[in-house]
């Protein structure tokens, strides 16, 4: 059995005054629809605006960079706005059929990534998107005569409603066009931020290891079968590898800096050794074992694994399997003596999942 893990930059949907949307295919990124589970970034220039719309997948949104976005949801079942700011840092689930909008009121850019799972998307691997204005909005699909019927206005109305915005996916706002004003308590109850956030490990010249799961983030429960992660790495500090133990899939994308990730896979293959940068996207596959190396500059990735209270065991470090495992079963497992085993052991006792860069 093959896999083709190269990890991939995003390719480019639209671009236009407002900013843009780019995505992965899984017809070129194949493991992508095989783990169903897919990716998207937003980019929103100063006054950028994404018109409403609502997707075919649940996902977790990560802001990338900027600290004035906002963005607007109705929840499924709901008949209430709710508006939130967003910075660096900020974690947004956004459910399937949610309605929302996005919007840069800053003066710098603003960058966020999605990742998600696609179980039940059109496309396997992909999200796709229904927008409900604009010129591939679902006002404009619809004919006169409907929307009439519909919004109780006359057929000059409802050609005001088809046909006035003429933009697609991201437009840009006139200065002076206010938009509404991000609720805090909402923010605070709905928005998580990560980098701000204690980790849940934290090694000296190592880096730091932050899980988001439902028990931390109410929110996150909105969406099926997701969990978060952010690794952020010092420089030539290592991920030791582990494994998702519950058949979970990960879902990568590299935030910041440069390394080099190893996967190993059935039968013991080494699927993937390879080089990493800002905008990688990378899927481990089912049960596949995973570890980072960070580069000179270091590396910080954020990701999403397909389970909602994942259970990952670590191969290297204090806490890890072979960690648990008694002397006699080490000196069968790898052939090795009793004092190289002892050593061994000791070795893993007196480390963590991070391990710093060895002088």
């Amino acid at each position: 059995m093959e896999f083709e893990l190269t990890p991939r930059l995003a390719e480019t949907i639209f671009e236009g005054d407002g900013g843009g949307y780019y995505s992965w295919s899984s017809s070129k990124y194949p493991a992508l629809g095989e783990a169903k589970v897919g990716a998207g970034k937003l980019v929103l220039h100063p006054r950028g605006f994404a018109l409403p719309h609502y997707a075919d997948s649940s996902k977790l949104g990560y802001v990338l960079q900027g600290s004035d976005g906002v963005v607007g949801m109705v929840l499924p079942n709901t008949s209430e706005e709710v508006v939130l700011k967003l910075k660096k840092g900020d974690v947004i689930p956004v459910p399937t059929g949610s309605v929302s909008w996005w919007f840069n009121g800053g003066d710098s850019e603003f960058a966020m990534v999605f990742l998600g799972e696609t179980s039940k998307s059109y496309i396997s691997g992909e999200f796709t998107y229904f927008f409900l204005s604009g010129a591939q909005g679902i006002m404009a699909g619809f004919s006169p005569e409907f929307l009439s019927v519909a919004y109780n206005t006359d057929k000059n109305g409802a050609n005001k409603l088809a046909k006035s915005q003429t933009g697609v996916l991201i437009i840009k706002l006139q200065e002076g066009k206010c938009m509404p004003e991000p609720n805090a308590e909402k923010t605070g109850k709905l928005v998580y931020n990560i980098d701000a956030a204690l980790p849940d490990l934290r090694v000296k010249n190592g880096g730091a290891v932050s899980a988001l799961t439902e028990d931390k983030f109410r929110f996150l429960g909105q969406v099926d079968k997701l969990s978060g992660s952010l690794v952020k790495l010092d420089a030539e500090a290592m991920r030791s590898p582990l494994f998702a133990a519950d058949s979970a899939v990960q879902l990568i994308y590299v935030a910041r800096g440069s390394g080099r990730v190893q996967i190993v896979g059935i039968n013991g293959k080494r699927v993937l050794d390879t080089e990493v940068k800002t905008g990688h996207l990378l899927v481990v596959p089912r049960f596949f074992v995973v570890a980072q190396l960070a580069g000179g500059d270091g590396l910080e990735c954020f990701s999403i694994i397909t389970n909602k209270q994942p259970v990952l065991e670590e191969l290297a470090g204090k806490g890890s399997v072979w960690e648990a495992f008694s002397p006699a079963v080490i000196e069968a497992s790898l052939n090795v003596s009793a004092e190289f085993g002892k050593v061994f052991k000791s070795k893993l006792q007196k480390t963590t999942v991070l391990i710093p860069p060895q002088n």
